[in-house]
């Protein structure tokens, strides 16, 4: 390991951390490797300690709506082996959710000595609106699970059991909370995407329409049954933060314009990164003149 002096010499020599390709896929393996080992460790403490109550939270939604409508049922598993087969499955997913703190400190550990100062500060701020958008959908969908178990029971007979198959089950609610909090990342995405360039917010608010059908079909489609609030419940988050990523887009969009105007009327980098006099400021009328 390079002692204090050798990193500074090191930095000195090279500035920019340049590596050769054989380098940076070795730096790559380890870091992978790390991830790996982290994510190993994670899910087997997922399959002793957290795969039953995951289970048997998911399963109370059942209990209870055969208590309210009368009828057995229950969850069945249709092997000897589904029940190994399913904790493996679920356990590696509560296992990688575990270890993302890790598997995320090992890419950006990766990722940012190829980055600039102004990238590291965009790259910080998305993943924290990532974060933030994907545990809040997190809850949202655990939240309408037991809505949506009822409403889908009520399509049953009466006088009938529900026999309910794990191999279909537990697939379903991993399913359904992962895609329903991935839905709340897309606006963050639509954020980044603005603040590369590559799409303008007014480009993305001409499609508002779209937006609010395609949101309201996800709306009915995750929360079916006769009690339409329900469904407005799902709508409004997913709305509020569409219009909010839009809102950010609009006001990118205008500070970048300004920047792009003050750079063709001869400005350097220097001078837009420099505060404006008080004089200037009341030259250009922002600032109102001190009454006597």
């Amino acid at each position: 390991m390079a002692k204090p002096d050798q990193e500074v010499r090191i930095r000195k020599l090279n500035p920019e951390a340049r590596m050769e390709l054989k380098e940076h896929l070795r730096e790559f393996r380890d870091r992978l490797i790390k991830s790996a080992i982290a994510t190993v460790i994670t899910t087997i403490i997922a399959a002793v300690w957290l795969y039953n109550p995951f289970i048997q939270a998911i399963t109370e939604p059942i209990h209870a709506m055969a208590r309210e409508q009368g009828r057995e049922a229950t969850l069945n598993y249709s092997s000897v082996i589904s029940p190994f087969d399913q904790l493996m499955r679920v356990g590696l997913y509560m296992g990688l959710a575990l270890a993302a703190p890790v598997w995320m400190y090992q890419a950006l550990r990766f990722v940012l000595p190829a980055l600039h100062a102004k990238e590291k500060k965009y790259l910080f701020g998305f993943l924290s609106g990532g974060i933030f958008a994907f545990a809040c959908g997190v809850f949202i969908s655990w939240w309408t699970l037991p809505g949506v178990v009822h409403a889908f029971s009520t399509f049953a007979p009466q006088g009938t059991a529900s026999f309910i198959q794990a191999e279909t089950y537990i697939p379903f609610v991993v399913k359904f909370m992962f895609t329903f909090s991935m839905s709340f990342v897309i606006p963050v995405i639509l954020v980044g995407i603005n603040m590369m360039g590559l799409i303008r917010g007014k480009t993305i608010l001409k499609s508002w329409r779209i937006v609010v059908v395609l949101v309201a079909l996800i709306a009915a489609m995750t929360a079916p049954g006769t009690d339409i609030m329900m469904m407005f419940y799902l709508m409004a988050p997913l709305l509020i933060f569409f219009f909010l990523a839009i809102a950010i887009c609009l006001v990118n969009d205008k500070a970048r314009d300004r920047r792009d105007a003050k750079l063709a009327a001869g400005l350097s980098e220097t001078e837009l990164n420099t505060a404006t006099s008080a004089e200037d400021l009341a030259t250009m009328g922002y600032v109102a003149e001190e009454k006597n």
